[in-house]
């Protein structure tokens, strides 16, 4: 039997150029439905190898890390405009 959510890294086909060879890597996370599945894949690394030497360049995904902060933002201001709705019941006017 499969899992309902499964996480797994997967890679890409090496490009080479010159005498580099570059091999993306990705995340991927499937969640599994009675109905279908959802798939979500985001760059997670480039390997670099060259001279010999094998290199791992973590990518870093600024617009993800923007939206949850966005997010978070909306949570936070979402919530303090609940807290100050429920003080302001017992005021005088």
């Amino acid at each position: 039997m499969r899992a309902l959510i499964e996480r797994q890294t997967t890679t890409a086909p090496t490009v080479v150029i010159g005498a580099m060879r570059l091999t993306p890597e990705s995340r991927v996370v499937i969640v599994r439905l009675p109905f279908g599945a959802f798939v979500w894949h985001r760059p997670s690394a480039v390997v670099v190898e060259r001279a010999g030497r094998v290199e791992r360049t973590r990518i870093v995904d600024v617009t993800r890390m923007a939206q949850l902060a966005l997010w978070a933002c909306a949570v936070a201001a979402l919530l303090a405009r609940r807290r100050g709705a429920g003080s302001m019941k017992g005021a005088p006017q």
